[in-house]
């Protein structure tokens, strides 16, 4: 656990915190669920619980996905890119992953020049 904090770059200023891009894919059919931002303290939580924690920028706080909704996501592997700024977490998605009660967050779709929503 100690490698991969040490190795992850924290290089997005935010809301006062040092962030890294957490994107979230379905371990199964590899859909993109949705992306979310982590600090240090949210990935060591994720890493020890095995359950995806993000740090919310607009309440800043850590939060934990299911924590209300009960739409939990377990984590199945972690992926760290070349420049260390961004995590891909393979998970367990347990109901929706977004907070509109879609699938994913990525339900909207630029086509012809306009944004129409999906079924995601």
């Amino acid at each position: 656990m100690d490698e991969i904090l040490s190795r992850v770059n924290f290089r997005v200023k935010l809301a006062g915190e040092e962030l890294a891009i957490a994107v979230v894919q379905d371990h199964r059919t590899r859909e993109v669920l949705m992306v979310a931002f982590m600090n240090r303290e949210a990935l060591a939580e994720t890493l020890r619980t095995r359950r995806m924690t993000y740090y919310s920028t607009s309440r800043r706080r850590l939060w934990v996905k299911g924590e209300t909704s009960g739409n939990h996501q377990f984590v199945k592997e972690v992926r760290l890119d070349c420049d260390g700024d961004a995590l891909l977490f393979e998970v367990e998605q347990v109901g929706v992953a977004c907070h509109t009660g879609r699938r994913s967050c990525f339900y909207r779709q630029l086509a012809g020049g306009n944004i129409r929503s999906g079924n995601s």
